[in-house]
């Protein structure tokens, strides 16, 4: 099967968004996509930032123009299990008000159809030659296929163990290929071997050590960044 993405030409993976409109488009800026680029988009799009409305529909309108590509992340399936299973708990206390803010919507019942679509048919994972995009990450005990056997691919949006101490330091990973992912906002980018880690907490611009949309180019491995001071 023809894989989504081709390594032929570049792909650019882009963190956690959540909402914050202005550094996304101060991004694409500075990072001046040409016409055979990948944008690959790690999922966590909405949520928390104040323009989760707006971003989606820039990213409509992005790959009208660009070949985009947009993985689900854990605030995506929150969000489409607070419409499909009347869970609001869980997303409403995760950032999920800010959300319908942007929408003026009381209930996210009234929503446009185009901007559920869109989430709707996020990918749970993405998978090339060399490199496995996913939100959260992976079971760093267990082979990529392993992991694609054992898990649900909604698991994978939440994976945190990869990033767990142990593992950074002694880079000790069972994948066949890189796992580029976000979820887990830390200060500086993660960029081992066998695994690339880019949200760096973007929202959460308060945070001296955060406050960064982070993008990385490959295969170059080239880390485009910038500041969100909204």
């Amino acid at each position: 099967m023809q894989p989504l993405l081709s390594e032929t030409r570049r792909i650019i993976a882009i963190g956690d968004i959540h909402g914050c409109l202005h550094p996304l488009k101060k991004l694409i800026r500075q990072i001046k996509p040409e016409a055979e680029d990948q944008l690959l988009f790690l999922g966590d799009m909405i949520d928390r930032g104040n323009h989760s409305k707006e971003v989606i529909d820039f990213l409509i309108e992005l790959s009208s123009r660009y070949s985009c590509h947009f993985l689900m992340g854990n605030h995506e399936l929150m969000f489409l299990d607070y419409l499909d299973n009347c869970s609001s708990d869980n997303w409403l206390g995760n950032g999920g008000q800010a959300t319908l803010a942007s929408y003026n919507s009381l209930d996210g019942c009234d929503l446009e159809e185009e901007h559920l679509l869109f989430i709707r048919n996020c990918r749970h994972f993405i998978e090339t030659e060399h490199y496995f995009f996913t939100h959260g990450g992976l079971d760093p005990e267990l082979s990529i296929k392993d992991n694609i056997r054992y898990y649900k691919p909604e698991e994978f949006c939440w994976q945190r163990v990869h990033m767990r101490t142990t593992f950074l330091e002694s880079n000790n990973y069972k994948w066949e290929k890189t796992v580029v992912c976000g979820h887990t906002a830390i200060p500086v980018p993660v960029m081992l071997e066998r695994l690339i880690a880019i949200d760096t907490g973007c929202v959460y611009s308060k945070n001296p050590l955060m406050g960064r949309l982070t993008a990385v180019i490959l295969p170059e491995r080239k880390i485009v960044q910038v500041e969100n001071r909204d």
